[in-house]
């Protein structure tokens, strides 16, 4: 069934997007999460159509403009109106070059490796809710990630979501993981009252984080993976490698104890973003992994010193969801993000559906 009630008549066709498009999707995604938070969509969305290449491809989903007649989706909005989605076509969506069509949703893939591709960003406008729009666009995604190389694709979904978890279980999209975010704050002092049980190591031998993490339980809950070095909030495999740049980058952070390496957490990035007209650098950690409650302690204080130093306002570290980790982080007197968010994964090395 449509938004409006009826059959649909018509499917939607995906193409690739153009910077042109980016009214139309901020025309529907504006108000995504309502009062839990901003969505960066229409921040982002002109960025990734004019910077597609061979590793990531973002695509729209297009509708007849008449299939959105009558919409209450559209008609309980105030501030919108029914041409706020409508574009010129080029021929490649569902209407002929130089007619109108509607842009109703929207997803982006990213090559991580030559093996892993994410999936982001999906939105459906709530006016073409009915026409299989989320799952044309997964599919279409799904496909280019396999013509790619890709044999696995994942991508993440907050847990209150419960209908993008729907849709891309539909999608065929399995469980693989779930996270939190600790959120340590940045202190310069935080390593002078180091205790000597556990220590700060001066130089992290990335090896040694590698033999860490291939034991960890924290490697065994998350399926090997940690926030990605490149892609903003996306989730790939850590490997060995990763470990050695990162070391060499002086961004591996890891404490020892007298039974020798204790644990170990990764600098991915600063990322920074404008509030209120001044920009808040927060320093992401893209997984932290220790021992015990002691480890967890003197690492989280390598962190927030790690995070002063590069000027960060805040910090985030990527944990998995379990009791002992999220406990672990209580008790270092370090918060705790309120929800996990899910990873789901679709198998790309079977036959095409």
């Amino acid at each position: 069934m449509t938004a409006s009630g009826a059959e649909p008549s018509v499917a939607p066709v995906i193409r690739e997007a153009n910077p042109a498009d980016a009214d139309a999707v901020a025309a529907f995604t504006r108000d995504t999460w309502g009062e839990r938070h901003e969505d960066y969509i229409p921040r982002v969305f002109a960025e990734w159509a004019a910077s597609d290449d061979s590793d990531s491809a973002t695509l729209v989903a297009t509708l007849p403009p008449a299939a959105l007649d009558g919409s209450d989706a559209i008609a309980s909005e105030d501030a919108r109106e029914p041409e706020d989605t409508l574009v010129v076509g080029d021929g490649t969506g569902v209407a002929p070059e130089g007619e109108p069509e509607a842009v109703v949703g929207c997803i982006q893939g990213v090559l991580l490796s030559e093996w892993e591709a994410w999936g982001q960003g999906i939105r459906v406008d709530p006016a073409a809710r009915g026409f299989g729009v989320g799952t044309a666009l997964s599919k279409a995604a799904l496909g280019w990630a396999r013509d790619r190389g890709a044999t696995v694709c994942r991508n993440m979904v907050f847990s209150w979501n419960v209908m993008g978890l729907g849709q891309s279980r539909a999608a065929g999209f399995d469980p693989a993981t779930e996270f939190r975010f600790a959120e340590p704050v940045p202190d310069s002092s935080a390593l002078d009252a180091e205790t000597a049980a556990v220590d700060v190591v001066a130089d992290p031998d990335p090896n040694a984080a590698w033999a860490f993490w291939t034991t960890s339980d924290a490697r065994s809950h998350l399926n090997g993976l940690a926030l990605d070095s490149e892609e903003p909030w996306a989730c790939s495999a850590l490997t060995r490698e990763r470990l050695v740049t990162a070391a060499a980058e002086n961004r591996l952070l890891a404490v020892a104890d007298a039974d020798g390496f204790a644990g170990f957490a990764v600098r991915v990035r600063v990322s920074e973003q404008g509030a209120d007209g001044e920009t808040v650098r927060t320093a992401v950690y893209g997984v932290a992994a220790w021992r015990d409650a002691a480890a967890a302690g003197a690492l989280y204080d390598a962190i927030a010193a790690d995070a002063a130093a590069v000027d960060a306002d805040g910090a985030r570290v990527l944990i998995p969801e379990t009791v002992d980790h999220v406990s672990d982080t209580g008790a270092s007197r370090v918060a705790v993000a309120a929800e996990p968010d899910f990873v789901m994964r679709a198998d790309l090395t079977g036959e095409r559906p």
